[in-house]
């Protein structure tokens, strides 16, 4: 038998731990008829998590030969192992959040994160719904740490890692954890508000490990509106078949290129936020959310709640 070193074995660990809680929660759930699963929408997340791990495959020796031609033209060395984990771990924390928020922020990278937003439901398994076709460009953003001396191999090892958290905190459940903890990292209530469609929720909270780069750059969003979360999208695609999960944003955009008065407003199609349009006829969530803050606002409004 093959000798493991610490990695896989931390790896198996890890993925095992998942594979364990989310058994344990399907069956909390329905012992205790929560209903926070549905048999159909599990099934498209095993199999989205399929197609992804497919598609991780076939660009894996791509990946590694960028990273590790650029980590050949390296600026520094960390020769500290504590500092060089340390370091490479809270990086490539940020670097994803910059990923999530283009992915939120742009729509031609939108149309592809999309998937991971699309179910109703929210449980352990909706972490498998993966983001399917972003291993194409995923690397792209991680090269700063190739430049900064952090090899191929370890730059994968510490997104596996932080994936697997960030698949934890796709629960329902309430999670027992000390204040200090929701300060520093993603907790499951900064991730609901995540999945939320409520429109003071959208494109809050796009951590994977720490909310930190949330409450710096303005995107947290705490778990405390009176009314329930509802999860999944603003516009809930009515087919639910995974072919369109996959594909129901590309057909939507090319949909409103093709309609787009020239080159110009074609291009804004691509990279403006979701929801951005020539003639206004739809809305992006910024708009969506200081209209909801201004009604919240009016005076109105606040002598019908007296």
């Amino acid at each position: 038998m093959p000798h493991l070193d610490h990695r896989e074995q931390a790896v198996i660990i890890l993925i095992g731990l998942l594979i364990v809680l989310t058994l344990a929660e399907m069956w909390l759930s329905y012992r205790e008829d929560r209903k926070y699963y549905e048999k159909r929408d599990t099934i498209t997340n095993l199999y989205l998590t399929s197609l992804a791990f497919i598609i991780n495959l076939v660009v894996k020796f791509a990946t590694f030969f960028i990273l590790d031609f650029t980590w050949r033209y390296r600026f520094f060395e960390i020769k500290n192992a504590w500092i060089y984990w340390t370091v490479l771990i809270i990086l490539q924390d940020f670097l994803y959040w910059v990923l999530h928020y283009v992915g939120h922020y742009s729509r031609v990278f939108w149309a592809v994160h999309v998937t991971h937003h699309s179910s109703e439901h929210f449980n352990l398994t909706t972490g498998f719904r993966s983001t399917v076709f972003e291993p194409l460009y995923r690397v792209f953003f991680y090269l700063p740490l190739a430049l900064i001396g952090f090899s191929a191999i370890d730059i994968l090892y510490a997104y596996l890692v932080t994936q697997l958290y960030g698949n934890i905190v796709h629960t329902q459940y309430n999670v027992p954890l000390p204040k200090w903890y929701g300060y520093l990292f993603v907790t499951p209530s900064h991730h609901r508000v995540h999945h939320a469609s409520n429109v003071p929720y959208l494109d809050k909270n796009m951590g994977m490990v720490l909310i930190i780069w949330d409450r710096l750059f303005g995107t947290f969003r705490e778990e405390n509106l009176p009314e329930p979360i509802k999860y999944g999208l603003t516009h809930q695609p009515e087919d639910t078949d995974p072919a369109n999960i996959l594909f129901h944003e590309w057909k939507a955009l090319l949909r409103d290129v093709k309609q787009a008065p020239n080159f110009k407003t074609k291009l804004k199609y691509f990279f403006n936020p979701p929801g951005w349009s020539h003639d206004g006829s739809t809305q992006t969530a910024r708009t969506l959310q200081r209209e909801y803050q201004e009604q919240q606002n009016s005076p109105n409004l606040k002598s019908n709640a007296a």
